[in-house]
């Protein structure tokens, strides 16, 4: 079962701040790092976010047709699971686009 775990979601949403905030002295030229870049991050975030609301989707679908196995519990929380990672995801993408016009709106 792939869903998205909120700790893992938040540690990954520090490690991008964390890359977002660069000291005074990494204006200098810094060795290329191994880290996954910012973009990378972003559509591993999606497509995570993508599979919880398929995953979710599939499990209540199970439990509607009242498929052996399906349990209310599992499915309930996989459903809040994603509805979770869908909000968190608006959240980001809204930060992003503020960003966006604020560097927009900067005189040059």
């Amino acid at each position: 079962m792939s869903t998205i775990d909120v700790n893992n979601l938040l540690s990954q949403m520090r490690q991008m701040s964390a890359q977002v905030r660069m000291p005074e002295t990494a204006f200098k030229a810094a060795p290329v790092s191994a880290q996954p870049d910012f973009s990378a991050v972003l559509k591993q975030s999606i497509s995570a976010v993508g599979r919880s609301q398929m995953e979710a989707g599939n499990m209540a679908a199970s439990f509607e047709r009242g498929d052996a196995g399906a349990d209310l519990g599992r499915t309930m929380i996989a459903i809040q699971k994603a509805d979770l990672s869908l909000r968190t995801m608006v959240e980001v993408r809204n930060k992003l686009v503020d960003a966006y016009k604020d560097i927009m709106n900067m005189p040059v």
